[in-house]
């Protein structure tokens, strides 16, 4: 189906969205992107926004690697366990940051999942570790001219997880707006096998190249070739959540997704917008539901 008018006008305030998605978190926490929304990863003390569980989280790990699918570029890390589960051989969800952010943002930086991981383990949902890395500040997630984000997760991180104990036999993949094209992306190219669930929130996902964001992609070849609209069949036996907030530029386009994709994904068009507050009202369930397919 062609975009209306109307859609192309959502889907360009859904480009101004993404472009600052990663920096949207640090701004709706009233923290400083770059600095204080660093929290307990930058050394500062960790700012708990409203919404977010005040139960302790679990143990956090960081390290850092030269990514040679990146091209040599270092590329840092967390692991977080929720409390009590830092054992050997535990499941683990990727997660995917958006645009302007970094693997920070997962943790302290905005959406705290860390602490919604203690609360739903808590509350007897299934222990699993959540794994967040560095993808570039606009490489979306996707083989590039220049960088692969993608060779990177599954030829890099992966194999580091592993070898620290973590199960990376079959994982679950999360992200937001430019990490929420990322999961489903990432997902479609694992297979079933390796992705047991892929959660999207807000994913940054336009029907044709004219209308991405400005550097998502390298040209009209590359849109095409990793546009996930058409390759939904990769998907297929992988258990799916999206997300969109109904004032999120990006809800008309993720309304097509989940009418293209059968059976019909978790999930919804929920009230909300392109932030991290939207982002945070959902991670409970969302982590509820990777916990569900990655027991």
């Amino acid at each position: 189906m062609a975009p209306t008018r109307r859609t192309a006008l959502l889907g360009g305030l859904g480009v101004l969205g993404a472009a600052v998605a990663g920096l949207g978190g640090g701004l709706a926490s009233g923290l400083l992107p770059g600095r204080d929304r660093l929290g307990r990863l930058g050394g500062v003390t960790d700012t708990v926004p409203a919404g977010v569980p005040a139960r302790e989280p679990g143990r956090l790990v960081t390290g850092s690697f030269v990514s040679a699918a990146r091209r040599g570029t270092p590329t840092s890390w967390s692991l977080a366990y929720p409390p009590g589960h830092d054992r050997v051989g535990l499941s683990v969800l990727i997660s995917l940051h958006g645009r302007g952010g970094d693997h920070r943002d997962t943790f302290a930086g905005s959406l705290h999942l860390d602490r919604f991981l203690a609360e739903v383990v808590a509350q007897g949902s299934a222990p699993f570790a959540i794994a967040s890395v560095d993808g570039g500040d606009h490489e979306y997630w996707h083989p590039r001219r220049d960088t692969d984000p993608a060779a990177m997760v599954i030829d890099e991180f992966l194999p580091l997880l592993s070898k620290r104990g973590v199960d990376t036999t079959r994982i679950g993949l999360l992200g937001w707006s430019m990490g929420g094209y990322g999961a489903l992306y990432l997902a479609g190219r694992l297979g079933p096998r390796r992705a047991a669930v892929a959660i999207a929130e807000s994913p940054a996902l336009w029907r044709q190249a004219g209308h991405s964001a400005e550097g998502a992609f390298d040209d009209a070849e590359d849109f095409d070739k990793h546009a996930i609209f058409g390759r939904t069949s990769l998907l297929e036996g992988i258990a799916l959540r999206v997300d969109c907030g109904a004032e999120d530029g990006f809800a008309p386009v993720t309304r097509d997704l989940r009418a293209a994709l059968s059976p019909v994904p978790a999930g919804g068009i929920e009230p909300g917008g392109h932030d991290a507050g939207y982002w945070r009202s959902q991670a409970a369930a969302q982590l509820r539901f990777a916990a569900t397919h990655l027991a």
